[in-house]
């Protein structure tokens, strides 16, 4: 119940804002979120050597999420390439306070690419026509592999995926995740956007599956290689908030690229 209820009130709260909330106020929540995911982000990889260096380089960070809000890709890129100048200048000025210059550049850089890029793509799919229903496929589409990922490997999990990176994850929950996710993609595909084939949303459903449980795998090494068993305590009974999000934001930006090569068309 931990779990279940914070759960269920975090899914309705999507939903509202997918569908309620003008674009303005998607991006303000969007941008909020970003910045709390950062600072969880810095909190585990990122030293810095003080909070006032800290939140300047979060701020420069959050550049591709600030960018999004003109809803074009080449925004985004380039918030991206502002962010990296950013903390660029932030190692140049305050080089001697840092005990690690180039290891701070490096991971405050993954952080760019890992947290706000990925983040800014999902406000641009936001921006799309019928960008709420592919937002809430999507949706579905991470947390049904999770879900069926985890009741499939109790079930039938022997072979382990990946144990030096998660040692609970099995082979048989990954693909059973990935079916779980593929069933509710195109039954969720049917109601909210009839006109899409059946099969390119099971295809697109099973890629972004796969792709969502690298993000899954990702945020199990960057947590196992900096000692943290979750990357915050915001969400009770679930952690932070890219415990949560770690599939969803590295499965947005293919979605994205997928829509606007055409594939669904």
């Amino acid at each position: 119940m931990n779990r279940f209820i914070p759960g269920l009130l975090m899914a309705a709260l999507w939903v509202l804002l997918l569908y309620i909330a003008p674009p303005l106020i998607f991006w303000f929540v969007m941008t909020v979120g970003a910045a709390a995911a950062l600072r969880e982000f810095f909190r585990m990889a990122v030293k810095t050597p003080g909070s006032g260096v800290r939140v300047l380089a979060i701020a420069a960070s959050l550049s591709p999420v600030l960018a999004a809000y003109a809803g074009t890709p080449a925004a985004v890129l380039t918030g991206s390439y502002l962010a990296l100048l950013g903390l660029a200048l932030l190692v140049i000025f305050f080089y001697t306070a840092f005990a690690d210059p180039l290891a701070f550049l490096l991971n405050a850089g993954f952080s760019v690419f890992y947290v706000s890029l990925c983040c800014g793509f999902i406000i641009l799919l936001h921006g799309l026509p019928d960008g709420s229903h592919w937002l809430l496929i999507l949706t579905v589409i991470t947390a049904g592999s999770d879900t069926g990922a985890y009741y499939a490997g109790r079930a039938f999990g022997k072979r382990k995926l990946c144990p030096p990176v998660s040692p609970k994850k099995t082979v048989n929950g990954a693909i059973g995740g990935m079916l779980a996710a593929v069933a509710a993609a195109v039954l969720l595909g049917c109601f909210l956007l009839p006109k899409v084939s059946c099969l390119k949303m099971a295809v697109a459903a099973l890629l972004l599956a796969a792709v969502g449980i690298v993000g899954d795998l990702l945020e199990s090494v960057i947590k196992r290689g900096t000692g943290c068993k979750d990357s915050g305590t915001m969400l009770k009974g679930h952690g932070g908030l890219l415990d949560r999000a770690d599939s969803l934001l590295f499965a947005a930006p293919l979605l994205y690229a997928l829509l606007s090569w055409g594939f669904f068309a």
